[in-house]
């Protein structure tokens, strides 16, 4: 696990899964599981998923009011 993959902002799904792939014996696990408390993973999961959440949420306004309006015109 290298400083490299620390670097990278947000919540790296596929690097994990890989870290994880790779972790074969209880040391190995116990360091990924130390990596992702060092990096709050789960707190930029969850931040992921709120920005997600609310760029659906903003895209879906948008659909609507630009419906709304050529409606009305």
């Amino acid at each position: 696990m290298s400083n490299q993959d620390q670097e990278e902002p947000g919540y790296d799904y596929n690097r994990y899964r890989r870290l994880l792939a790779e972790a074969t014996d209880e040391t190995s696990r116990l360091e990924l599981i130390e990596l992702l408390i060092k990096e709050k993973a789960r707190d930029r999961l969850e931040a992921q998923r709120t920005s997600d959440r609310e760029a659906m949420t903003a895209q879906t306004v948008a659909k609507v009011l630009g419906n709304g309006r050529r409606d009305h015109q």
